[in-house]
């Protein structure tokens, strides 16, 4: 499984344009094969800054994912619509459990 964490400080100016185009990756993306979690949500401290979780079966629909018409949308905004350089980390997971609280 490959795991992606991601963290976009969005200028404020930007942020209703950017949370539009989150909002529409996000829905299309749960639709694609091969994904078993995605999801973004702003910061608790920082509303400006939009965290991304996302879970993929394996490398390949990780790739696929990228290639699709919304994540390149997505991408071709970002230079107008960030405040700062993005965070991402690529997680190669060979297990997970859920863990009860």
């Amino acid at each position: 499984m490959i795991v992606i964490h991601a963290s976009f400080p969005i200028d404020s100016d930007s942020r209703d344009e950017a949370l539009d185009l989150i909002e529409d990756l996000v829905s299309e993306s749960q639709q694609e094969d091969g994904i078993i979690d995605y999801r973004a949500a702003t910061d608790v401290t920082d509303p400006n800054v939009v965290r991304f979780f996302e879970q993929y079966e394996d490398e390949e629909a990780f790739v696929a994912h990228t290639q699709t018409d919304h994540f390149q949308e997505l991408e071709a905004a970002l230079p107008e619509l960030l405040a700062g350089e993005p965070e991402v980390t690529k997680f190669d997971v060979d297990s997970a459990e859920e863990l009860e609280l």
